[in-house]
Parts: C-alpha cells; sequence; structure tokens
C-alpha cells in the first residue's frame, strides 16, 4: 500500500546548513577567525562572499546567547559590510538570505557548519574538544604555530586527521586559493531549455515548428545546445493550459505520449508565458542553471552560444545577451543561475512576471552582439524575410 504524503515531494536546492556553499572556522578566538576571512575575502573578491558571526555588541543583552542574535557581513572590493539582526536563528531565513552568495564563511565558534576548518591554537584545546563532534568534514588545517603538534584527542577520534592539508595561518594565498578550489567544485552545471510553449498569436502558427533550416526550430534549437554538451529539455505548455484553449482529449493523449519520447517540461506556474517556464525548469531542478533560448531568434547560432557559455559568470544572477545598441538584455538567450529561482519568485511575490524586469534590476553579466543575430521573428511578413535571408 502506498504511503500517504501530505505535501508534493519537491526537489529541493542542495544547500548546507545555512547556505548552500558554506565552511565553518573554529578552534581559535573570534578575532584571529575574523581577521582571516577579511584577508582571504580581499584574495577572492571575484566572489559574492559574506561571514555569519554571532554579535559581539556589548550593547545586545543577548549578546551571548549564540541562538538569538547575529551579525552577518557582506565583503566587495572596498571591505565589508556589517547587517546586525536580533531573533532566533532560523536556518530558513539564513538559506534565503545567503542565497545570492558564493561562499559563507562561519564563526564556528558559535555556529556548526556543515564543513570545517580547524585551526590549531594551544590556548583552545578545551574549546575543541567541546566541539568535536562538529569536526565531521574538515576540509584542512591551520596552525597558528609551525610547531603546534595536533591535539591527542584530535588522532584518537579522526586518525586521518594528520594526512589532511595543513597550513600556517601566514600563509593566506594557499588558503584563499584551497577555498578558492571549494567554491569551483560546487558551480552548479548548465541545461538547456527550449521554450516551446508559445501561443504564436502574431504569427498565426506555432513558431516553434517554423522551418528556416530544413526541420522544425524548436530542433535546431534543441541541437545547438546539446551540441555544446548541454543536457536540453523543451519547455511546454501544461495539459491544463491545453485545455483552456479548447484542446480536445485525443490532443492531449498525443502530447502525454509524445512527452514519453522527448524531454520535456511542463508549465506548473500556468499562464505566465517564459517566466513559468524558467520556474518549472528550476523547480524540477533547482541545483543547475538553465540556458533558455527561444525559438523566435533564428539568427542565433551556435557561435552565440558557445560565446554565452564562455562569458559565464556563475558569480552573477545571470549571464544574459544584449544587442549593442539595444537598451536591455534578452531574457530568452540566457543563463539563469541556481540564485536566480528565489529572485524570480520574490519578483513573483510582488506581482511581476516579467524575466526582463529581473535581469534589469539584478546583478548581471552581460555578453553584448550585434543586434541582428537577436532579432524576433513574429509576423508571417518577417519569417518570409528572415527565410529569404538566412536561404541566400
Amino acid at each position: 500500500m502506498k504511503k500517504h504524503t501530505k505535501h508534493t515531494n519537491l526537489e529541493r536546492r542542495d544547500n548546507d546548513n545555512f547556505a548552500p556553499n558554506e565552511i565553518a572556522i573554529l578552534g581559535t578566538n573570534c578575532g584571529v577567525i575574523s581577521d582571516l576571512v577579511h584577508k582571504v575575502s580581499e584574495k577572492l573578491s571575484n566572489y559574492k562572499l559574506a561571514y555569519f558571526d554571532a554579535s559581539h555588541a556589548k550593547s545586545l543583552d543577548c549578546a551571548r546567547d549564540d541562538s538569538y542574535s547575529l551579525s552577518e557581513y557582506t565583503f566587495h572590493h572596498q571591505g565589508n559590510l556589517q547587517i546586525t539582526t536580533s531573533g532566533n536563528i532560523n536556518k530558513f531565513q539564513q538559506r534565503l538570505d545567503f542565497a545570492q552568495f558564493d561562499y559563507l564563511f562561519i564563526n564556528g565558534n558559535h555556529y556548526q557548519g556543515a564543513k570545517q576548518i580547524l585551526i590549531l591554537d594551544e590556548a583552545k584545546e578545551a574549546s575543541v574538544l567541546k566541539r568535536l563532534e562538529q569536526l565531521d568534514r574538515i576540509q584542512f588545517v591551520i596552525k597558528l604555530k609551525s610547531e603546534t603538534e595536533f591535539f591527542p584527542f584530535l588522532e584518537e577520534k579522526y586518525p586521518q586527521i594528520k594526512n589532511i592539508t595543513c597550513y600556517t595561518i601566514d600563509e593566506v594565498d594557499a588558503i584563499a586559493n584551497h577555498i578558492n578550489n571549494l567554491i569551483q567544485e560546487k558551480i552548479a552545471p548548465v541545461k538547456g531549455l527550449v521554450l516551446v510553449g508559445g501561443k504564436s498569436t502574431r504569427m498565426g502558427t506555432d513558431k516553434a515548428e517554423l522551418n528556416y533550416f530544413g526541420k522544425p526550430q524548436k530542433e535546431i534549437a534543441k541541437e545547438w545546445l546539446e551540441n555544446n554538451n548541454l543536457e536540453t529539455f523543451y519547455s511546454v505548455r501544461s495539459f491544463d493550459s491545453a485545455q483552456d484553449d479548447n484542446q480536445n482529449l485525443n490532443v492531449i493523449s498525443s502530447a502525454v505520449e509524445k512527452s514519453q519520447k522527448a524531454q520535456e517540461i511542463s508549465d506548473v506556474f500556468f499562464n505566465l508565458g517564459p517566466f513559468g517556464g524558467i520556474c518549472s525548469a528550476f523547480q524540477k531542478d533547482p541545483n543547475a542553471a538553465w540556458l533558455v533560448l527561444a525559438t523566435d531568434v533564428p539568427f542565433v547560432n551556435e557561435e552565440i552560444i558557445q560565446q554565452l557559455l564562455k562569458s559565464r559568470n556563475p558569480s552573477k544572477t545571470a549571464t544574459a545577451i544584449k544587442g549593442k545598441n539595444k537598451d536591455f538584455p534578452e531574457p530568452l538567450i540566457t543563463i539563469y543561475e541556481p540564485k536566480a529561482y528565489p529572485v524570480l519568485l520574490q519578483y513573483l511575490a510582488q506581482g511581476y512576471s516579467c524575466p526582463r524586469k529581473m535581469l534589469i534590476n539584478s546583478d548581471v553579466e552581460i555578453v553584448e552582439i550585434n543586434d541582428d543575430f537577436i532579432r524576433n521573428i513574429n509576423t508571417p511578413e518577417e519569417f518570409k524575410i528572415a527565410k529569404k535571408e538566412i536561404g541566400n
């Protein structure tokens, strides 16, 4: 008998305790930890980094209660910005707060991180013993003094600890490089999404089925993405939408059979157009970046896809194509990073379903190309002209 489940089992983003990618630093006093984080952050200024710590402000009555008060630091090229809040620590809220960051450093003296950096400080042996069970994924060890030995209880609990990479506190470049590698390990893979669910009102026929190159344009677009080693899906309108359009049951049955043969993602965000298709892709896989490509831009070619992928900046919300003489990016020739998903949902919560509006108001990598490559073909007259140009 199938077990009853009350809630839909959704695919979840691969989060650590407080962020998609985090590391706790512990084993010495808080001042040494924050100083190290600041120095390393200066070396990794091309990423979005944050530091999660308990507030040390004496003016706060709750400053000693690590479950209550917290400070967040956002690092950038001019230093760091501190945000102090008071309230119970809630991992779900923290994951929203840190969703846009490439890496989160945590003061491990106060909060447990999914991964750890252990600093060996002879004066803090008792503190390390107290947190021994938290040291389950040590990435590397840092010694305050090169002659410092591993504490006996560490070797007893973790016999392989002497084989872990070890640095001294002054090897900031090496430490930063190691953390850079940890960040790179979790960069999301890119998948392809060809939008074929439009109503094509102005064209009068399905634009995804138009033939510019000897076969339906949706197949050409899919081939371009797959030729760049991207697992690619068609974004299709939901069956509910098809019923709304008064399509008969035979058409729906045919669509079901077809979806079993092809890789398709049906809209689960109804009547939101491309915005809904993008969000539906993220619901299917929130741990992938999605290269979204429309079928009404037949002058986009495989070289442009390669240029977009080569210019990808995973630290940004998205990497988008923009015409050199255009004011705004093209939302349907864009790589959306996993961090774009919560941003899209925030816009939806405010009543907006325009992906371009999100791109315009977000931190986006722009790739400029000639305007002619991104011409939209929306009417039968434009199709005839484009078909002739492509034929020539």
